[in-house]
């Protein structure tokens, strides 16, 4: 957080400009690395299998996981289009592009 707030203050002062977005429902775009099983949910109960438990294939929100998913899943993504990942900051990537810059946390 520390290093978005140094690269925020060192923009205003520069006067750069600066963009956020969002990834909705980002947690159930996380891949597992183990399996995970869970109880059929209140509602989706199938009536001819009441007893049944599902084998996720991405994270759920709630799950304890479902961060680590999503930063591996992305951290993997950025690192592949040329991102450098931050030395200090491990949630800090960088690209840089002629005279852009561009920073994600």
């Amino acid at each position: 957080m520390e290093a978005i707030r140094i690269f925020l203050a060192y923009a205003a002062h520069k006067s750069f400009a600066v963009f956020q977005m969002d990834v909705k429902t980002a947690f159930l775009h996380g891949t597992l690395k183990e399996d995970v099983y869970v109880y059929q949910p209140e509602g989706f109960i199938d009536a001819d299998h009441p007893s049944h438990f599902f084998k996720l294939k991405k994270a759920l929100y709630g799950l304890k996981k479902a961060s680590r998913a999503w930063y591996d899943e992305l951290s993997m993504f950025l690192l592949q289009n040329h991102f450098f990942k931050g030395t200090t900051d491990p949630t800090l990537f960088i690209r840089r592009f002629v005279d852009d810059i561009l920073v994600v946390q």
